[in-house]
């Protein structure tokens, strides 16, 4: 489930992603609409070529796939899988249960019964459509506080604690064979970390399987914590599940407010200081991205016994959603590739990693 074994999963180019990481990890990235309907050769061409894994960016989100009570749209959804599936990939879902991009009328629901119904039927519909499609579920994502608390979001409030417990035995029971993750941000920090483990041990004790955490991976270049993200990796490790790298992409540009993670409600105005690279990214600040690439890769293979894969949330620099978050139009360059699908100093630097240990 959790290998890089199987062949039909290899590239022929012996420079591409897929290629060289073929015995480690998959190497994922996250779709859009447009790429997910072809709507661009070069692009459609790179992520082939360079790829061995996709997730559904937005469009299996609950707002798009449940946007009415009982009536899902799987247009968009079927399309995703059909690329996978033809270009030989592992498919991951994303997600299940999380407390925003919802449909507006989950949002007016006030009784438990209600809710715990949407959920039920919203997972064993989605689910079991794809039981022999998806490969990997984010089951849960970014249910927990910094301080590794519960968040109370709606699914919280009106059911309680056991909510992720019931998701999850709900998604193995619709999914059996795919893997099932929680996802999350920031919690490769200690205090969320926490609440990680006492998470995954609670899902233990009661007999429900999780197979996998997913490290979102929304890291910035001048705060790189490659200790506790190691720390991390091993923590869970020893709770006999498989990590993910899951949204990887590193930030370059400045931060004042000290955001970390990707808490996409936070939403800051910003001037020209916030803009620093609005036509190009300076030598030094690309050579600050090259090493930090690196010093992740080198960390990754270190572990990769422990890590099933590593998923840019992106295909290049102009997709990104760091874009526009924490500010709109600002240009950011998080990517292994360019505006111009161009692979940059940080994508030849991780390729010799692996081709000069072998």
């Amino acid at each position: 489930m959790f290998g890089c074994q199987r062949s039909a999963y290899l590239g022929d180019d012996p420079n591409s992603l897929k290629e060289v990481f073929k015995d480690d990890f998959f190497i994922g990235t996250a779709l859009n609409i447009g790429q997910i309907n072809k709507t661009d050769a070069a692009t459609d061409s790179l992520i082939s070529i360079q790829f061995n894994a996709i997730t559904a960016e937005n469009i299996m989100k609950a707002e798009l796939i449940h946007p009415a009570w009982g009536k899902f749209d799987f247009d968009a959804a079927d399309k995703f899988v059909e690329y996978g599936k033809l270009n030989n990939m592992y498919i991951v879902g994303h997600t299940l249960v999380w407390h925003s991009q919802l449909p507006p009328f989950v949002h007016a629901i006030t009784d438990a019964d209600s809710l715990r119904q949407f959920m039920e039927l919203h997972i064993q519909t989605v689910a079991q459509r794809y039981a022999s499609s998806i490969d990997s579920w984010d089951v849960v994502n970014e249910a927990l506080n910094e301080d590794g608390s519960l968040r109370e979001s709606v699914f919280y409030k009106l059911l309680g604690e056991d909510y992720i417990v019931e998701a999850f035995r709900k998604t193995a029971e619709a999914a059996p064979n795919a893997a099932l993750y929680y996802n999350d941000y920031n919690i490769e920090q200690s205090q969320k970390r926490a609440g990680v483990i006492r998470l995954i041990k609670k899902l233990q004790e009661a007999g429900v399987r999780i197979d996998g955490v997913g490290i979102q991976g929304h890291w910035n270049i001048n705060n790189l914590q490659l200790d506790e993200i190691e720390e991390s990796i091993e923590e869970y490790a020893k709770l006999g599940v498989k990590v993910a790298i899951t949204e990887l992409d590193i930030s370059v540009l400045p931060n004042p407010w000290d955001l970390e993670g990707a808490d996409v409600n936070q939403q800051f105005e910003g001037g020209l200081n916030m803009n620093p690279y609005a036509d190009q990214l300076p030598d030094s600040i690309s050579r600050l991205l090259t090493d930090s690439y690196e010093q992740l890769f080198r960390l990754f293979l270190k572990h990769s016994d422990k890590i099933s894969r590593v998923t840019f949330w992106g295909v290049n620099d102009g997709q990104s959603w760091l874009n526009n978050w924490p500010i709109r139009g600002r240009a950011n360059y998080p990517l292994l590739f360019d505006r111009n699908n161009r692979p940059k100093e940080a994508f030849q630097r991780i390729i010799g990693i692996e081709n000069n240990s072998n």
